[in-house]
């Protein structure tokens, strides 16, 4: 019988994450020696790589960072909430976040690509995948900038980390003012700054939509200009943030709440996990 205890079976635990059962094994394999048998842990956890590339990661988190006129957001992803939630993949989070905000990442690609302690960021997920059982993966990057940086993360459940991050770049106005707008973006979801962010493309296919609509519900002829501009603004007022209708005051849009306040969003992101 190998020479290891129950304080051993824990403490590898610990450090490497795998499960009892695999610790076990690797102790009996290694014959009590701790070294091996986290090797032996991390071996075995990167074959396992390669069969999770298939698997849906479609929980996560999401993590901000605000320094000065700059903000990085980032979305990670895994498996399962239950990992999820674990300190050890919010500790690998923080530490992709911190790696994108110093070397200025705008996308996943050049995050991943990045050196960080000797390795690939993407070689620090594959050990983390090995060790946690779980494919992980950084899905998204963004980086916005402005004269002020406004951060909102929310939780769509208590026990979960932030699922909703938003980061909105805007000049004058005050604190108070950012703040409120990103939580807006957050619950009202606009895809595009203004309507000229909408490419031209998506708008000919909104318009083609909307007149074969009218079209089938019968609407006269004469009245099809009239009827499809209607729905393509109400298109541009459901994504486009500076047309929607302002969160804490409906009558309003959110143009209207920056221009009184003496305001001009500058841009933003919005990441929700796994959409």
């Amino acid at each position: 019988m190998a020479n290891y205890t129950a304080a051993d079976i824990k403490a590898l635990r610990e450090q490497t994450g795998a499960g009892m059962l695999d610790v076990k094994k690797a102790l009996d394999e290694a014959d009590g020696d701790k070294a091996k048998a986290t090797e032996i842990l991390r071996v075995k956890g990167l074959k396992g790589v390669t069969k999770r590339e298939g698997r849906s990661a479609s929980n996560g988190l999401v993590a901000a960072h605000v320094d000065g006129n700059v903000g990085t957001l980032v979305e990670v992803n895994c498996e399962t909430d239950f990992v999820a939630k674990g300190e050890k993949f919010i500790a690998l989070a923080d530490t992709v976040l911190d790696q994108a905000v110093k070397v200025g990442a705008t996308d996943a690609e050049s995050l991943l690509a990045s050196e960080l302690d000797g390795k690939t960021v993407q070689s620090v997920l594959d050990d983390a995948n090995a060790t946690i059982g779980e494919k992980i993966e950084v899905r998204r990057v963004a980086r916005v900038e402005g004269q002020h940086i406004a951060s909102y993360l929310h939780k769509t459940s208590p026990d979960l980390p932030p699922q909703v991050g938003v980061l909105f770049a805007y000049d004058g106005g005050d604190a108070a003012l950012g703040h409120d707008v990103a939580m807006h973006i957050a619950a009202f979801a606009p895809t595009v700054l203004t309507r000229d962010d909408v490419p031209a493309d998506t708008v000919a296919n909104e318009r083609r939509i909307a007149e074969e609509t009218a079209k089938e519900e019968g609407k006269p002829e004469a009245a099809l200009p009239r009827i499809v501009e209607g729905r393509v603004n109400g298109y541009f007022a459901e994504n486009v943030l500076l047309e929607q209708k302002y969160a804490k005051d409906q009558k309003k849009q959110v143009q209207a709440v920056l221009k009184e306040a003496g305001a001009q969003a500058e841009g933003f992101a919005r990441f929700r996990v796994g959409a």
